[in-house]
């Protein structure tokens, strides 16, 4: 029997005119974006749709935003494909809050509004640090894991084979990158990011995401959500707070997250949101496995015709 589970993208998704054609297109997605505006109480449709570009790319406008298109995506397939059902979830680091959204655990409200406030708090976290981060192609996790040592940096990302990202203070970027290519790295590039995102520079925003999660319900999970802190599903509703706070300074544990969904059976992965991020990562995991997208209104009609076939 085939297994299905959605991944909903995280920052960095993001660009101007994400979600606009669904709106244009949809009415359900239309009155969702409506109603996030209602709920924040400021035109974050807008940013989405128009920008500008420096608006968007704020951490306290993106994180909303990518929340938000990965949920109009999951509502579009829901109504498209009435029949649908699936049997795990995940998301990139922020993308975990609408999986968990999705599996019902948190309301769609109380997401975003969570959302909203760890993005102002990583923001306040960003400026007031100077971090950064950087990718490393073709070297183990062992290895940078010594260069991390080393330099005084710290794994942000373990996102797929021979991709890792690393995060820390600004001025040991360089520092880290020309220890990774003289240890072999085929690629070592800082990026461009407001700040050092998974490390201990985000500490400051882990006191205010743990009062805002105190303040709303979170229920069992309907279906399996995988934990970026562990790579493993959720224990119960009652961790599932702490390690959400905790997600902001530990790595991403993505691949290890695919694979213990592979490990359970899952052989078919729909990616929900902007970019298509997640769907390169799962190609390096493994190719065996089916994976769709839906990011627009061409992307949404490819998926729901193979999964009506």
């Amino acid at each position: 029997m085939e297994k299905t589970a959605l991944l909903f993208a995280g920052q960095g998704a993001q660009f101007v005119g994400m979600g606009q054609d669904l709106a244009k297109a949809y009415l359900t997605a239309q009155e969702l974006f409506d109603q996030a505006d209602e709920v924040l109480g400021y035109g974050l449709s807008e940013v989405c749709f128009s920008g500008p570009d420096e608006d968007l790319v704020r951490t306290e406008h993106a994180q909303p935003a990518i929340y938000l298109v990965g949920w109009v995506a999951f509502q579009l397939l829901r109504e498209q494909v009435p029949s649908f059902n699936f049997d795990a979830t995940a998301g990139l680091s922020l993308g975990e809050f609408t999986a968990l959204a999705a599996a019902e655990t948190i309301s769609f409200k109380d997401g975003l509004l969570v959302v909203r406030r760890r993005g102002q708090l990583m923001q306040e976290a960003c400026e007031a640090s100077s971090g950064g981060m950087a990718a490393i192609v073709g070297l183990e996790e062992e290895m940078v894991q010594e260069i991390c040592i080393q330099t005084g940096v710290h794994i942000a990302n373990l996102n797929c084979p021979g991709q890792i990202v690393v995060s820390g203070a600004a001025e040991r970027m360089d520092s880290a990158c020309e220890e990774a290519k003289a240890a072999g790295a085929k690629r070592a590039i800082p990026l461009t990011v407001a700040g050092a995102y998974h490390s201990p520079l985000m500490e400051p925003a882990k006191v205010g995401l743990a009062e805002a999660l105190s303040r709303v319900d979170l229920n069992s999970q309907n279906v399996p959500v995988f934990s970026n802190v562990t790579g493993q599903m959720h224990a119960s509703a009652e961790t599932i707070a702490g390690t959400m706070v905790d997600q902001v300074t530990s790595p991403v544990k993505w691949e290890a997250c695919i694979r213990a969904m592979i490990e359970d059976g899952i052989t078919r992965f729909i990616e929900l949101g902007p970019g298509s991020a997640l769907t390169g990562f799962m190609r390096r995991i493994d190719r065996e496995v089916e994976i769709l997208s839906i990011s627009d209104v061409d992307s949404l009609t490819k998926t729901v015709e193979v999964l009506n076939t």
